[in-house]
């Protein structure tokens, strides 16, 4: 029983307890009173009585009447006759000196009232009849008793009680009003209380405004203070976190990926069929660097370098990367083949700009080259059509570009017009195809299946990749996303088994989505515990409101909520003790070599202590070796996905 509703209970019972009591009181107040009352009234009236039959007998005495003696007593019960049947009596009795009733008239009939007869019988009234003797003269005459009818007292009682009664009804509604305003007022910082206590419990460290109560206060304070260690704990250790990230996966000049990390990522973009199907690398190649640096100096080279770097990846949504000390790369992926000359360009230029601001940077000799892939490519050979670029570039003069295109007879090129009835007759007519993949424990029980999607179209079957980008330019996206939690949720209520669907980071911003979302949620209660939720972490971080917002809007349901690619920018989601989260899954670029890479086990291994701490699940993605998961079972993770989970 809730703390609220014992309140009430003791309240009831307090007032319920003071009104009974109250009323007790005062119905044996007035019945004493009403008894004295009565027992007044027998005695007034018997003494009137009397001394109206005194003044007979007088006034028979005076006259000298012969027969006084013989008719007195018959004058003096009609008399009391006529009084007993005007007036409202029980009894009227006249005695003489020797026991002889002179007079006796009584009443047994009830006089009807509307007074219950277990009311009649509780009161029990006591009654006090009225007793006056009778002189003549100096002669006792009789004794004389006068009784009234106790109906009209049971009757004054009755009612006095019921106007107390509804009297304190009144005033037991008026008070539990009031009450209600009050203990509401009261036990507001209570609920606070309650669901400041509750957040804690969800791995949320928030922190509630301090009541007016001292008890509440105490304890509210404390509170807050462990979620405001708790917070600057976990702000510390993400610090930390970032900095060996950094330290591990970047370049200390440029701060772009290093080469091991760059090629990472770039080989995880061709094998996840979430991934963009085709993409763009291009290489920046700086020559005579020994000459600048000397005519420079090392420190304005560096700045010249980290100017350059910056220009080159700034376009958003792409990943930079220093191979070596003269060759930087990026990897992006252009909006649309038709698009890529152009894209190249703007680069060139951009980085152009960049090198002529600078006092000698004509010294400087900058060869670019881009190739265009897709995904059937591999890393080797996408690298070795960049070479042949670079060298093309590198003869063509100080500021050469090379730019080669190549088409992917798989993937033809379509128009937009074309794509967009492809998708939105996919929508319409929902032919999608759904299949699910196995995320499973160290141990290899199964977790979730995680859904991936598929477009079969003219002949062809995409992959999320090749149809994601087109959607998220049609406004799309939303629609899709319901598509998937609509399709993992009859997957759950046709097995039972748990399923992850992706929700798109730009869906996180469309709220009819989310409003259409929670009615799904709400019209499914016994499958949602099922589902679990992942959002690209990338996107998550990008916009770190919408994303707060989503987590709070879905976290009153039962599913699990988590981030997907995690670990690249796991130190820039903000506040994750505040939102609820409940899984990560860490990023394929972190885990392709993790049995060899002490750095990025140095790293992980972090990241997993620090998931542990917020309560998370930890999931490795992309694991295809037995070496990894063994690796991964020592650094803590709790389960992975990929090829050998099947």
């Amino acid at each position: 029983m809730s703390l609220i509703k014992q309140l009430w209970i003791a309240i009831a019972a307090v007032t319920l307890l003071a009104l009974g009591g109250s009323l007790v009181v005062s119905t044996l107040n007035a019945r004493q009173y009403l008894e004295e009352q009565l027992g007044t009234k027998n005695s007034d009236n018997a003494n009137i009585l009397a001394q109206s039959i005194q003044s007979l007998l007088k006034d028979k005495t005076d006259n000298g009447t012969d027969n006084v003696a013989n008719d007195i007593e018959g004058i003096v019960s009609t008399m009391l006759r006529v009084q007993f049947d005007i007036g409202h009596y029980h009894q009227i009795s006249l005695v003489d000196p020797n026991g002889k009733d002179i007079a006796r008239f009584n009443s047994n009939t009830a006089i009807e009232h509307n007074v219950p007869a277990w009311f009649v019988n509780l009161a029990s009234i006591k009654e006090h009849p009225g007793v006056s003797h009778v002189q003549n003269g100096w002669h006792q005459f009789g004794l004389l008793t006068v009784q009234s009818h106790s109906s009209y007292v049971y009757e004054a009682l009755w009612n006095n009680t019921l106007q107390l009664l509804w009297y304190f009804l009144v005033t037991a509604v008026i008070a539990g009003l009031f009450g209600s305003i009050l203990l509401s007022q009261i036990t507001a910082p209570l609920r606070t209380l309650v669901r400041h206590a509750q957040a804690i419990g969800e791995r949320r460290f928030i922190t509630s405004p301090e009541p007016k109560t001292t008890e509440l206060k105490v304890v509210v304070r404390a509170m807050n203070a462990l979620s405001d260690r708790v917070r600057q704990m976990l702000a510390e250790e993400a610090q930390r976190l970032e900095n060996l990230r950094r330290q591990i996966h970047e370049d200390a000049v440029t701060g772009l990926l290093e080469r091991r990390q760059f090629l990472n990522t770039f080989s995880s973009r061709l094998t996840d069929p979430g991934a963009s199907a085709q993409g763009a690398l291009l290489i920046l190649r700086m020559g005579r660097l020994i000459k600048l640096n000397r005519d420079l100096g090392r420190v304005a080279t560096d700045k010249l370098i980290n100017a350059l770097a910056q220009a080159l990846s700034s376009d958003q949504g792409s990943i930079g990367g220093r191979l070596n000390g003269s060759d930087l790369a990026l990897l992006a992926p252009p909006p649309v083949e038709a698009e890529f000359p152009s894209w190249a360009a703007s680069v060139a230029k951009r980085v152009h700009a960049i090198a002529n601001e600078h006092a000698n940077a004509e010294v400087l000799v900058l060869a670019i080259a881009a190739v265009s892939y897709s995904r059937n490519d591999t890393v080797a050979s996408i690298l070795a059509r960049l070479d042949t670029a670079l060298a093309q570039a590198e003869l063509e003069g100080d500021r050469g570009l090379a730019i080669e295109e190549r088409r992917d007879d798989a993937h033809p090129t379509r128009t937009q017009e074309q794509w967009r009835g492809i998708l939105t007759t996919a929508l319409s007519e929902n032919t999608f195809q759904t299949s699910f993949h196995r995320v499973c424990t160290m141990q290899g029980a199964l977790i979730h299946n995680e859904e991936v999607i598929d477009l079969p179209a003219d002949g062809a079957v995409f992959k999320t990749g090749d149809f994601l980008p087109w959607a998220a330019r049609f406004g799309l996206l939303g629609r899709m996303d319901y598509a998937a939690v609509q399709a993992a949720l009859d997957r759950i209520n046709s097995g039972a088994e748990s399923v992850a669907v992706t929700i798109s980071s730009q869906t996180l911003q469309d709220g009819h989505f989310v409003t259409q979302l929670m009615a799904l949620l709400r019209a499914n209660p016994d499958q949602v515990e099922h589902l679990w939720m992942e959002v690209p972490e990338e996107g998550a971080a990008r916009n770190p409101a919408a994303f707060r917002a989503f987590c709070l809007a879905v976290k009153p349901f039962t599913s699990k909520l988590g981030i997907k690619h995690a670990g690249p920018h796991f130190s820039a989601l903000g506040d994750l003790h505040d939102l609820g989260l409940d899984f990560l899954k860490v990023d394929t670029s972190l885990l392709r070599d993790i049995d060899q890479n002490e750095g990025n086990q140095s790293f992980v291994r972090s990241l997993v202590m620090l998931a542990h701490t917020l309560g998370f699940i930890v999931i490795a993605a992309g694991i295809d070796r037995p070496e990894q998961q063994a690796i991964l079972t020592d650094l803590g993770f709790d389960g992975f996905a990929g090829p050998l989970a099947g």
